[in-house]
């Protein structure tokens, strides 16, 4: 398995591209724009500098990494000759889906298919596709070069040659893959995502103001950054779409999105990505004073 195509080339897809480019693998970046794509490579490049300062590689490691990426505008082209496809879409089944489908009909016949998604069912995905037993979750965290977890999620019907597969290559780039089972939300955000949403209850009731709820979380629960924080930079967006999938799968009210989420993605404050969430950023930093909506 030398080949690897990512669909997608968002914060989520340019980090597994570099992460397997750096570890040797041929890489396929893929996405509808070729500005998007430019844009993610020069994101590559910005932090591998930063590596290069860092003196973790030499300038020669990074030029090998870059040399390893290929960019792809048609979904054909960039998975045709690819052992293992994953797709980092946006967090959003239908879409999701759809480029199953199309991955299932462009693929080699023995080629894994592997989701990035951080909640929605694997059995689910596999199931509009031919080769449900060589679909697979990948679910890496965010920064991706960073982070060494990957959540590995088998579906009802994936194979245990594929499971045994991915969690081999995941441990060639660096990564520890914990296998987990095929629920709503996984391990991670079945747990994370219910404690942000906590979170912003916390606020809507008025029992403390942002920075204090993140302050206490930073400095009482040792949480490297507070949950208002890290949902500004998951989006708020995602943190939504995820706490519904945990509502109308699991059925219970405990995962009812907080209508101060619903309202914010509504008016279109999702965090870091829109400039303003639970708070004012500019030029891709945290403001100290928090929005006045949330000081009413």
């Amino acid at each position: 398995m030398k080949n690897i195509a990512v669909i997608g080339s968002g914060t989520m897809g340019n980090g597994i591209c570099h992460v397997f480019a750096q570890n040797g693998y041929n890489v396929s970046m893929i996405d509808i724009s070729q500005d998007a794509l430019d844009k993610a490579l020069k994101t590559i490049s910005k932090n591998l500098d930063r590596m290069v300062a860092k003196e973790k590689i030499t300038e020669a490691d990074k030029n090998a990494t870059l040399g390893n990426i290929t960019t792809f505008t048609k979904l054909k082209d960039g998975v045709s000759n690819a052992d293992l496809i994953i797709e980092a879409a946006t967090e959003n089944a239908d879409i999701k889906l759809q480029i199953f489908r199309e991955m299932d009909e462009l693929a080699k016949p023995d080629a894994i298919l592997a989701t990035n998604t951080s909640s929605i069912s694997i059995t689910k995905i596999a199931a509009v596709t031919k080769r449900p037993d060589k679909v697979i979750g990948m679910h890496f965290m965010n920064p991706v070069p960073m982070m060494r977890l990957v959540e590995i999620i088998s579906g009802y019907k994936t194979s245990d040659e594929v499971l045994k597969t991915i969690i081999e290559t995941s441990k060639s780039i660096g990564k520890v893959p914990v296998p987990v089972n095929d629920y709503a939300g996984f391990v991670a955000n079945r747990i994370l995502m219910p404690m942000i949403n906590e979170a912003i209850i916390t606020l809507h009731e008025g029992v403390a103001g942002v920075e204090e709820i993140d302050t206490v979380m930073k400095l009482g629960m040792a949480h490297p950054m507070g949950p208002l924080q890290l949902a500004d930079f998951i989006g708020l967006d995602v943190c939504y779409f995820i706490m519904k999938v945990l509502y109308e799968d699991l059925g219970k009210d405990k995962y009812a999105p907080d209508p101060l989420l619903v309202n914010m993605v509504n008016a279109g404050n999702l965090g870091v990505k829109s400039g303003e969430g639970f708070y004012c950023w500019t030029h891709g930093t945290k403001d100290l004073v928090v929005a006045d909506y949330f000081k009413k």
